[in-house]
Protein backbone atom coordinates (compact mmCIF):
# COMPACT_ATOMS: atom_id res chain seq x y z
CA UNK A 1 0.00 0.00 0.00
CA UNK A 2 1.61 3.74 -0.96
CA UNK A 3 2.05 6.08 1.66
CA UNK A 4 1.94 9.94 1.43
CA UNK A 5 2.45 11.81 4.52
CA UNK A 6 4.99 14.23 5.90
CA UNK A 7 6.74 14.05 8.92
CA UNK A 8 8.16 16.60 11.18
CA UNK A 9 11.22 16.34 13.20
CA UNK A 10 11.86 19.69 13.82
CA UNK A 11 10.85 23.29 13.37
CA UNK A 12 12.71 25.81 14.68
CA UNK A 13 14.39 28.53 13.10
CA UNK A 14 18.08 29.35 13.57
CA UNK A 15 18.73 28.38 17.12
CA UNK A 16 16.35 25.20 18.95
CA UNK A 17 14.61 25.85 21.83
CA UNK A 18 13.54 23.57 24.61
CA UNK A 19 10.66 22.98 22.33
CA UNK A 20 11.96 23.15 18.82
CA UNK A 21 14.80 20.85 17.42
CA UNK A 22 16.53 21.97 14.43
CA UNK A 23 14.97 21.87 11.06
CA UNK A 24 14.76 18.83 9.70
CA UNK A 25 11.20 17.26 7.42
CA UNK A 26 10.89 13.61 5.97
CA UNK A 27 8.78 12.93 3.07
CA UNK A 28 7.24 9.18 2.88
CA UNK A 29 5.48 9.27 -1.01
CA UNK A 30 5.08 5.61 -2.55
CA UNK A 31 8.91 4.16 -3.05
CA UNK A 32 10.60 7.51 -2.24
CA UNK A 33 11.25 8.61 1.29
CA UNK A 34 13.00 12.23 0.75
CA UNK A 35 14.88 13.98 3.81
CA UNK A 36 14.40 17.45 3.52
CA UNK A 37 16.77 20.23 5.12
CA UNK A 38 18.33 18.28 8.09
CA UNK A 39 19.49 20.34 10.80
CA UNK A 40 21.29 19.42 13.95
CA UNK A 41 20.09 16.55 15.92
CA UNK A 42 18.10 15.11 12.37
CA UNK A 43 19.31 11.47 13.01
CA UNK A 44 18.22 11.23 16.82
CA UNK A 45 14.80 12.80 16.16
CA UNK A 46 14.57 10.32 13.09
CA UNK A 47 14.64 6.98 15.77
CA UNK A 48 11.18 8.88 17.24
CA UNK A 49 9.86 8.32 13.67
CA UNK A 50 10.09 4.83 12.93
CA UNK A 51 11.92 5.80 9.59
CA UNK A 52 15.58 4.88 9.57
CA UNK A 53 18.39 5.86 7.49
CA UNK A 54 18.24 2.70 5.39
CA UNK A 55 14.78 4.09 4.56
CA UNK A 56 16.31 7.05 2.94
CA UNK A 57 16.21 7.66 -1.20
CA UNK A 58 17.42 11.05 -1.63
CA UNK A 59 18.00 14.06 0.60
CA UNK A 60 17.44 17.71 -0.43
CA UNK A 61 19.00 20.62 0.80
CA UNK A 62 17.62 24.12 0.22
CA UNK A 63 20.80 26.15 0.96
CA UNK A 64 23.49 26.58 3.00
CA UNK A 65 22.98 27.94 6.51
CA UNK A 66 23.54 25.78 9.62
CA UNK A 67 19.93 25.08 10.68
CA UNK A 68 19.43 23.70 7.52
CA UNK A 69 22.18 21.41 6.69
CA UNK A 70 24.70 20.42 10.07
CA UNK A 71 22.57 17.75 10.13
CA UNK A 72 24.33 16.34 7.12
CA UNK A 73 27.27 14.88 8.47
CA UNK A 74 25.83 12.93 10.80
CA UNK A 75 23.18 11.25 7.96
CA UNK A 76 25.94 10.56 5.75
CA UNK A 77 28.16 8.64 8.06
CA UNK A 78 24.76 6.61 9.20
CA UNK A 79 24.13 5.87 5.71
CA UNK A 80 27.42 4.11 6.11
CA UNK A 81 27.13 2.95 9.17
CA UNK A 82 23.47 0.97 8.13
CA UNK A 83 25.39 -0.26 4.91
CA UNK A 84 22.36 1.53 3.00
CA UNK A 85 22.66 -1.21 -0.25
CA UNK A 86 21.31 1.34 -2.58
CA UNK A 87 22.34 4.86 -3.93
CA UNK A 88 21.21 7.77 -2.18
CA UNK A 89 20.58 11.14 -4.24
CA UNK A 90 21.62 14.34 -2.50
CA UNK A 91 20.53 17.82 -4.21
CA UNK A 92 21.31 20.90 -3.07
CA UNK A 93 22.36 24.85 -4.24
CA UNK A 94 25.36 23.64 -7.14
CA UNK A 95 27.36 27.13 -5.90
CA UNK A 96 27.55 25.38 -2.27
CA UNK A 97 29.59 22.62 -3.49
CA UNK A 98 32.38 23.54 -1.16
CA UNK A 99 30.31 23.63 1.99
CA UNK A 100 28.52 20.09 0.76
CA UNK A 101 31.73 18.70 0.38
CA UNK A 102 32.91 19.85 3.92
CA UNK A 103 29.92 18.51 5.40
CA UNK A 104 29.86 15.19 3.90
CA UNK A 105 33.63 14.77 5.06
CA UNK A 106 33.64 16.24 7.85
CA UNK A 107 35.02 13.67 10.23
CA UNK A 108 36.77 10.33 10.08
CA UNK A 109 34.77 7.22 8.98
CA UNK A 110 34.93 4.72 7.05
CA UNK A 111 32.91 5.45 3.78
CA UNK A 112 30.78 2.30 2.26
CA UNK A 113 27.51 4.50 1.34
CA UNK A 114 26.85 5.30 -2.39
CA UNK A 115 25.62 8.83 -2.51
CA UNK A 116 24.64 9.98 -5.92
CA UNK A 117 25.49 13.64 -6.03
CA UNK A 118 23.36 15.75 -8.09
CA UNK A 119 24.00 19.35 -7.69
CA UNK A 120 20.99 22.58 -8.64
CA UNK A 121 22.54 24.83 -10.85
CA UNK A 122 19.69 26.53 -12.64
CA UNK A 123 16.17 27.66 -11.87
CA UNK A 124 13.47 24.93 -13.11
CA UNK A 125 15.81 22.51 -13.08
CA UNK A 126 13.41 18.83 -12.79
CA UNK A 127 14.72 15.12 -12.02
CA UNK A 128 12.76 12.16 -13.17
CA UNK A 129 11.37 10.06 -10.74
CA UNK A 130 9.49 6.90 -10.86
CA UNK A 131 6.45 8.96 -9.14
CA UNK A 132 6.81 11.62 -10.96
CA UNK A 133 9.02 14.96 -10.97
CA UNK A 134 11.38 16.91 -8.67
CA UNK A 135 11.70 20.69 -9.78
CA UNK A 136 13.94 23.09 -7.64
CA UNK A 137 13.17 26.57 -8.22
CA UNK A 138 14.93 29.59 -6.79
CA UNK A 139 13.99 31.38 -4.17
CA UNK A 140 15.16 35.11 -2.74
CA UNK A 141 17.49 34.85 0.67
CA UNK A 142 21.02 35.98 1.39
CA UNK A 143 22.92 33.31 -0.17
CA UNK A 144 21.78 31.12 -3.38
CA UNK A 145 18.60 28.73 -2.18
CA UNK A 146 16.22 26.89 -3.51
CA UNK A 147 12.72 25.29 -2.87
CA UNK A 148 11.34 21.83 -4.36
CA UNK A 149 8.04 20.46 -5.15
CA UNK A 150 7.38 17.05 -6.31
CA UNK A 151 4.52 16.71 -9.03
CA UNK A 152 2.78 13.38 -9.63
CA UNK A 153 1.99 12.67 -13.84
CA UNK A 154 -1.67 13.41 -14.05
CA UNK A 155 -3.73 9.75 -14.64
CA UNK A 156 -7.21 9.26 -15.49
CA UNK A 157 -10.15 7.67 -14.21
CA UNK A 158 -12.59 5.65 -15.71
CA UNK A 159 -16.39 6.06 -15.50
CA UNK A 160 -18.34 3.01 -14.84
CA UNK A 161 -21.32 4.40 -16.27
CA UNK A 162 -19.58 5.33 -20.07
CA UNK A 163 -18.18 1.73 -20.11
CA UNK A 164 -21.29 0.04 -19.62
CA UNK A 165 -22.80 2.44 -22.57
CA UNK A 166 -20.52 1.31 -24.73
CA UNK A 167 -20.84 -2.46 -23.60
CA UNK A 168 -17.15 -2.53 -22.34
CA UNK A 169 -15.88 -4.63 -19.63
CA UNK A 170 -13.03 -6.95 -17.67
CA UNK A 171 -9.80 -7.34 -19.35
CA UNK A 172 -11.53 -4.55 -22.24
CA UNK A 173 -10.79 -2.26 -19.79
CA UNK A 174 -7.30 -2.40 -18.72
CA UNK A 175 -6.83 -2.29 -22.91
CA UNK A 176 -8.26 0.83 -23.64
CA UNK A 177 -6.14 2.01 -20.48
CA UNK A 178 -3.29 0.93 -21.74
CA UNK A 179 -3.95 1.46 -25.76
CA UNK A 180 -6.25 4.73 -25.53
CA UNK A 181 -8.46 3.35 -27.70
CA UNK A 182 -10.58 0.41 -28.41
CA UNK A 183 -12.57 -0.88 -31.43
CA UNK A 184 -15.55 -2.69 -30.92
CA UNK A 185 -19.06 -3.05 -32.86
CA UNK A 186 -17.62 -1.27 -35.72
CA UNK A 187 -16.88 1.89 -33.33
CA UNK A 188 -13.54 3.23 -32.06
CA UNK A 189 -13.78 4.26 -28.54
CA UNK A 190 -11.34 6.48 -27.33
CA UNK A 191 -10.12 6.69 -23.55
CA UNK A 192 -11.15 10.10 -23.17
CA UNK A 193 -14.70 9.63 -24.01
CA UNK A 194 -14.95 6.59 -21.10
CA UNK A 195 -12.91 8.77 -18.55
CA UNK A 196 -11.75 11.72 -17.00
CA UNK A 197 -8.23 13.33 -16.18
CA UNK A 198 -6.90 12.27 -12.54
CA UNK A 199 -4.75 15.30 -11.30
CA UNK A 200 -1.62 14.03 -9.96
CA UNK A 201 -0.79 15.00 -6.44
CA UNK A 202 1.98 17.88 -5.98
CA UNK A 203 3.78 18.87 -2.83
CA UNK A 204 5.68 22.10 -2.23
CA UNK A 205 9.03 22.57 0.39
CA UNK A 206 9.27 26.10 1.02
CA UNK A 207 12.43 27.44 3.25
CA UNK A 208 14.02 30.48 4.10
CA UNK A 209 13.05 33.23 1.57
CA UNK A 210 11.17 36.48 0.76
CA UNK A 211 7.90 36.92 -1.08
CA UNK A 212 8.96 36.39 -4.96
CA UNK A 213 8.06 34.47 -8.17
CA UNK A 214 9.87 30.84 -7.35
CA UNK A 215 7.52 30.81 -4.02
CA UNK A 216 4.32 31.36 -6.17
CA UNK A 217 5.62 28.86 -8.47
CA UNK A 218 5.97 26.22 -5.79
CA UNK A 219 3.39 26.99 -4.07
CA UNK A 220 0.60 26.60 -7.02
CA UNK A 221 -2.21 24.17 -6.50
CA UNK A 222 -0.09 21.80 -4.05
CA UNK A 223 -2.27 19.35 -1.81
CA UNK A 224 0.67 19.83 0.97
CA UNK A 225 2.80 23.16 1.07
CA UNK A 226 5.30 23.36 3.86
CA UNK A 227 6.42 26.74 4.41
CA UNK A 228 8.65 29.18 6.64
CA UNK A 229 6.76 31.49 8.46
CA UNK A 230 9.45 32.58 10.56
CA UNK A 231 8.14 36.28 11.94
CA UNK A 232 4.90 37.37 12.53
CA UNK A 233 3.19 40.40 10.77
CA UNK A 234 4.81 42.73 13.45
CA UNK A 235 8.02 42.29 12.36
CA UNK A 236 7.70 42.50 8.78
CA UNK A 237 10.21 45.03 7.82
CA UNK A 238 12.75 42.63 9.50
CA UNK A 239 11.81 39.51 7.47
CA UNK A 240 12.01 41.13 4.43
CA UNK A 241 15.33 42.54 5.58
CA UNK A 242 16.74 39.37 6.19
CA UNK A 243 14.93 37.24 3.45
CA UNK A 244 11.96 35.18 5.49
CA UNK A 245 8.29 35.08 4.98
CA UNK A 246 5.72 36.21 8.28
CA UNK A 247 2.81 33.50 8.93
CA UNK A 248 0.07 36.09 7.14
CA UNK A 249 2.39 36.64 3.77
CA UNK A 250 3.17 32.90 3.56
CA UNK A 251 -1.10 31.95 4.74
CA UNK A 252 -1.55 34.73 1.25
CA UNK A 253 0.35 32.59 -0.68
CA UNK A 254 -1.39 29.31 0.07
CA UNK A 255 -4.82 31.13 -0.82
CA UNK A 256 -3.98 32.46 -3.77
CA UNK A 257 -2.15 29.45 -4.92
CA UNK A 258 -5.25 27.43 -4.13
CA UNK A 259 -3.33 24.97 -1.71
CA UNK A 260 -5.40 22.59 -0.03
CA UNK A 261 -3.22 21.82 3.09
CA UNK A 262 -0.89 24.61 4.51
CA UNK A 263 2.05 23.23 7.08
CA UNK A 264 3.95 26.55 8.82
CA UNK A 265 6.84 25.96 10.10
CA UNK A 266 10.28 27.78 11.17
CA UNK A 267 9.76 29.45 13.57
CA UNK A 268 11.74 32.11 15.08
CA UNK A 269 12.91 31.78 19.42
CA UNK A 270 11.23 34.74 19.61
CA UNK A 271 7.82 33.05 19.81
CA UNK A 272 6.83 30.83 22.47
CA UNK A 273 3.59 30.75 21.41
CA UNK A 274 2.57 28.87 18.38
CA UNK A 275 -0.95 29.73 18.44
CA UNK A 276 -0.03 33.29 17.34
CA UNK A 277 1.08 32.03 13.94
CA UNK A 278 -1.93 30.11 13.45
CA UNK A 279 -4.82 33.22 14.21
CA UNK A 280 -2.63 35.45 11.87
CA UNK A 281 -2.58 32.12 8.92
CA UNK A 282 -6.16 31.76 10.07
CA UNK A 283 -6.97 35.54 8.64
CA UNK A 284 -6.11 35.11 4.96
CA UNK A 285 -6.10 31.10 4.40
CA UNK A 286 -9.58 29.06 5.18
CA UNK A 287 -8.36 25.68 4.49
CA UNK A 288 -6.59 22.95 6.23
CA UNK A 289 -4.07 24.66 8.60
CA UNK A 290 -1.22 23.09 10.64
CA UNK A 291 1.07 24.74 12.62
CA UNK A 292 3.89 22.18 12.93
CA UNK A 293 5.44 20.57 16.40
CA UNK A 294 8.46 18.21 16.46
CA UNK A 295 8.07 15.06 15.75
CA UNK A 296 4.33 15.64 14.59
CA UNK A 297 2.68 13.80 10.81
CA UNK A 298 0.68 15.09 8.55
CA UNK A 299 -1.29 13.02 5.77
CA UNK A 300 -1.18 14.34 2.16
CA UNK A 301 -4.84 15.05 1.26
CA UNK A 302 -6.90 12.46 -0.72
CA UNK A 303 -6.57 12.92 -4.25
CA UNK A 304 -8.81 15.40 -5.92
CA UNK A 305 -12.14 13.93 -7.12
CA UNK A 306 -12.20 14.87 -10.88
CA UNK A 307 -15.70 15.52 -11.79
CA UNK A 308 -17.10 13.89 -15.42
CA UNK A 309 -17.22 16.66 -17.74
Amino acid sequence: MSMRELVVLGTASQAPTRQRNHNGYLLRWDDEVILFDPGEGSQRQMLHTGVTATDLTRICVTHFHGDHCLGLPGMIQRLSLDRVPRPVAVHFPAGGAEYFARLRHASSFYETAELAVEPIDADGQRITLGVGTLEARRLRHPIETYGYRLVERDGCRMLPERLAAYGIAGPDVGRLLRDGHLDRDGRRVTRDEVSVTRPGQRFAFVMDTGLCDGVYALAEHADLLVIESTFLESEAALAAEVGHLTAGQAARVAAESEVRTLVLTHFSQRYADPRRFHDEAREHFPGDLVIAEDLQTVQVPPRRVPSPG
